[in-house]
């Protein structure tokens, strides 16, 4: 089980948006801030600036994508000087027909910041990346789906592209606080498959037990065992990682798959109560109430 792509599933909102842009030399577009959501610009034909809010201006080359985790506003230009024009990229409707030399591929990923992961919280407002082939790979079908008019493929190539998006990012975290495990054993390796490679392979294990069966009753014995190490090491080392101790990662991981399907689904809450490990509905309304400030019932009502 890939473990950050189960994450997006369920903390998305709403329906992914992407377009393409296309300007004549010289341009500058100032992109709005988008609350709550993901957003990233992928400079397909042409090279560009880029010029985030209260930092120094970063070039990018044809090819490379800026990703904004919290969807801020900023700005792209053919220089940092360049006037600019305001993109409001939260408005629905058909992209525009791309022109010019300059092409971009945008898109926007809607994020409940009530299920927000822990590992998340620690990324940058920007970071730019040089895509590797597998980004490269699913960036090329996105676009040529976008350019066809969009249709049903989109969301799902979009959700994909961020998840290669924030596997490249993590993987490359290690100087970012909180997103990797300094105390790793020598000969620990990473396991690129789980955590976008930021957690090491131990961990990884405990994460992808916990996500596949959410309803079993662990305990950090089961979860240390797993991971072939002891129990303290591994408390220490999950902790680390993801900024929760095991169990308390637990509880937010089955109280966000709850959410979820409270939202997305019309089973009774008994029946997602079970799923999400809970005895009966009692405990769950209280763990719930406790974890999102509401009962289920009027959850479900308020995110309908």
């Amino acid at each position: 089980m890939d473990v950050l792509s189960e994450v997006l599933g369920a903390l998305r909102a709403g329906r992914p948006k992407a377009m393409l842009l296309g300007w004549e030399s010289p341009w500058a577009q100032e992109f709005a801030a988008v609350p709550g959501a993901m957003g990233f610009q992928v400079m397909l034909r042409g090279d560009c600036w880029l010029l985030p809010p209260g930092a120094e201006p970063v070039q990018l080359n044809e090819g490379e994508i800026v990703l904004r985790p919290r969807g801020r506003t900023h700005a792209l230009a053919t220089s940092p000087g360049a006037r600019r024009a305001t993109c409001d990229n939260t408005s629905a409707g058909p992209p525009p027909a791309p022109a010019g030399p300059m092409l971009a591929l945008c898109g926007a990923y809607e994020v409940d910041p009530r299920l927000a992961h822990p590992l998340l919280p620690g990324l940058p407002e920007w970071r730019r990346v040089v895509p590797n082939e597998e980004l490269r790979s699913v960036t090329g079908l996105l676009a040529s789906e976008v350019a066809r008019g969009g249709g049903s493929m989109v969301p799902a190539l979009l959700e994909t592209m961020l998840g290669y998006l924030l596997r490249q990012v993590l993987s490359d975290a290690a100087g970012i606080s909180g997103l990797t495990d300094g105390s790793r054993a020598e000969g620990s390796r990473r396991d690129g498959s789980r955590m976008g490679g930021s957690v090491d392979s131990a961990v990884a294990l405990a994460l992808t037990a916990m996500h596949g069966d959410p309803e079993r009753a662990w305990t950090v014995d089961d979860l240390a065992a797993r991971s072939a190490l002891s129990r303290s090491a591994f408390a220490r080392r999950f902790s680390a990682a993801t900024g929760r101790p095991p169990l308390a990662y637990l509880t937010w991981w089955r109280m966000t798959v709850a959410a979820r399907r409270l939202r997305d689904s019309t089973d009774t809450v008994a029946v997602i109560a079970r799923e999400a490990g809970y005895a009966n509905e009692f405990a769950f309304t209280t763990a719930f109430r406790r974890h999102h400030g509401l009962p289920p019932g009027r959850f479900r009502r308020a995110a309908s």
